[in-house]
């Protein structure tokens, strides 16, 4: 069975359409971090479990995945929308041996081209480094989450903190489309560099409260 798992945190502009993109799965699991408009209320009536957890990525995926009953695990952003067709290309995934980590591609919703610039070079840190980010989606044996240990709680990175102690991920051949409000309200390479500031903090070893103040 596969498990989807969600954390949220005042999430209701977008859960909608996350939730109505993965059509029917084994379970879907909503971590949420007390949010205070119609999070719980959406994912409730789109048929979900929801189970309240410690503010923050880390510790919500965590408690997500401790509830999640399924043998593989796929971790999804609330502002995450997936491509027709996705679950065709996770069951041919989870089918193969090895149980291999697997992502999407990343995609913004945005028609300018800087968008297509950002998603360029998120396609390239993942074939040179193996670092997926949480908006590409992580899918995962319960197996091989198990044994790397879970999530961390930590407030960011969490993402880049689990992919480093798994098996390098494939890039399915479908794709995972991110609101890209953050950029435009940022700044298209403002945002970015922000972005790749953190992960050279993350390497350094600077404390995660640290760059958790930088991301903004």
């Amino acid at each position: 069975m596969l498990s989807v798992v969600i954390p949220t945190l005042d999430s209701a502009a977008t859960l909608g359409a996350c939730l109505a993109a993965l059509g029917e799965v084994g379970e879907i699991v909503v971590a949420d971090g007390g949010s205070g408009d119609e999070t719980v209320a959406i994912a409730r009536a789109a048929g979900a479990a929801v189970v309240a957890a410690p503010r923050g990525r880390g510790p919500q995926l965590a408690a997500g995945a401790a509830a999640a009953r399924g043998d593989w695990l796929l971790f999804l952003h609330g502002d995450t929308v997936l491509e027709p067709g996705w679950r065709a290309c996770a069951e041919r995934h989870m089918a193969k041996p090895g149980e291999r980590p697997a992502c999407f591609r990343f995609r913004l919703a945005d028609a300018a081209w800087q968008a297509r610039l950002v998603e360029a070079g998120v396609a390239a840190r993942v074939r040179l480094l193996g670092l997926p980010y949480g908006d590409q989606g992580l899918l995962v044996s319960r197996r091989r989450y198990d044994e790397a240990g879970a999530y961390r709680p930590l407030p960011l990175m969490e993402d880049v903190d689990l992919v480093r102690r798994l098996p390098r991920a494939v890039v399915l051949d479908s794709g995972a489309v991110t609101s890209a409000e953050r950029w435009r309200r940022d700044g298209w390479l403002r945002r970015s560099a922000r972005n790749l500031l953190c992960l050279a903090a993350w390497q350094a070893g600077l404390p995660v409260r640290w760059i958790a103040r930088a991301y903004g």
